[in-house]
């Protein structure tokens, strides 16, 4: 709960915070990588800090965190904390961290704002801070319990069983536990992070969805990799190691299984769209539900450059065709023999009959789920049966979430 107090200095001090979060991110780093350089060190992803993206997302969880609080100081945003809470524990975030974090997030603050930072401002703002940390390490600590790990060591070595090239620039890897336990208790819809160590000696990480069925009893788990080549930026460190340096029988270092975008359990109807490598969660529910011998009524929907750049594309078919009630439908911006009832250009909803009452699924790029999502709302799918999952860090901007 947020005093009464400390919500109206929000209140009245969040136009200026906000127009300027992204100075304050920018510092925030730069001066918290200067002193602690080991965060680097497999905590931190550098193509993200490259391009500035998680420092948008860490701006964006910031304002809409605090927004949310001046809106009902009573209320928590479940979805964002959430969100959040998955994503640290795949990269094993700790308790301790958030101390770190605050020291160097709240000099920024008074760097940048100046004489701004009233005595009260800063009191108030230190109260969102902390009851947002307060609410994550307790959810963390949750989800570490629940994957039964050790809180910031979710970390397992696992076998490459098979490497299979889907498309000339994604990779599939089927793996197994390398340490003889059991794989991981995993929900269709979920991640894992993959820990490399790069030529420089730096660990980097990266979360890849599981795009088979995780709910099955083999421990095989299965991850499928796009090569990110980088066109305003860095190429992506993790999938160029991965594609170029590892082969059958070698060793990968996964987390355990996270993410809050899962499929589930209930006979509503389905509609699951995708856009390039946002397939991988879908077929994995695909798998999932063809596994189980659901009779869900299911509207696969996915995007694509071409049918050669579309990964998995014949698996999502063959799956498609053994559930009773389900149905494809694909789009192409490049068209080609092999889907010859594809439509041509963007997805777009308003020649499809979309099933009643349906729980949605997105993922993808996000363009693609800013543009989509406005369909389905517009279709008068109601906000609370979208699900998305943002393949990056969520930038937790208006029109992404509301």
């Amino acid at each position: 709960m947020l005093s009464a107090e400390s919500a109206a200095v929000i209140r009245a001090t969040l136009p200026v915070v906000g127009a300027h979060l992204d100075e304050i991110t920018s510092r925030f780093y730069a001066t918290m990588f200067a002193d602690r350089p080991e965060l680097l060190d497999g905590m931190f992803n550098r193509g993200n800090q490259a391009s500035g993206a998680q420092r948008q997302a860490l701006a964006g969880s910031i304002a809409a965190y605090a927004g949310a609080l001046v809106h009902d100081p009573l209320a928590a945003p479940d979805a964002l904390l959430a969100r959040i809470a998955h994503k640290h524990a795949a990269v094993g975030v700790t308790e301790e961290q958030y101390t770190i974090v605050h020291k160097y997030l709240f000099s920024a603050i008074a760097e940048v704002l100046g004489e701004a930072v009233t005595p009260e401002v800063a009191a108030a703002w230190d109260e969102v801070y902390w009851q947002m940390a307060a609410a994550l390490i307790a959810r963390e600590a949750r989800l570490y319990q629940a994957a039964d790990v050790t809180p910031g060591d979710t970390w397992r070595p696992w076998q490459v069983v098979e490497r299979r090239q889907e498309t000339p620039n994604t990779i599939s890897f089927l793996l197994r536990p390398a340490d003889g336990r059991p794989a991981p208790r995993a929900r269709a819809g979920q991640y894992v992070s993959v820990r490399l160590r790069m030529p420089d000696g730096i660990h980097q990480l990266r979360q890849y969805s599981l795009s088979s069925d995780p709910g099955s009893d083999t421990d095989l788990r299965r991850i499928t990799v796009k090569r990110v080549t980088g066109e305003s930026g860095p190429d992506g460190e993790v999938s160029h190691l991965l594609h170029t340096a590892v082969r059958d029988g070698d060793t990968l270092v996964l987390s355990a299984p996270f993410g809050d975008v899962v499929l589930d359990e209930t006979d509503q109807p389905l509609v699951l769209a995708s856009a390039g490598i946002g397939c991988t969660p879908i077929v994995g529910m695909l798998d999932h539900l063809a596994a189980t011998g659901s009779t869900r009524r299911v509207l696969t929907l996915h995007a694509d450059r071409s049918p050669a750049d579309h990964a998995l594309r014949a698996e999502t078919r063959q799956l498609v065709t053994q559930l009773p009630n389900a149905a494809v439908q694909f789009w192409y911006e490049h068209p080609g023999a092999e889907e010859p009832d594809a439509k041509v250009g963007l997805m777009d909803l308003s020649e499809l009959a979309l099933p009643a009452r349906a729980q949605v699924y997105l993922c993808g790029p996000l363009p693609f789920l800013r543009a989509v999502r406005a369909q389905f709302r517009h279709a008068g799918v109601p906000a609370e049966r979208i699900h998305y999952e943002v393949f990056g860090p969520d930038l937790w901007l208006p029109d992404a979430t509301a």
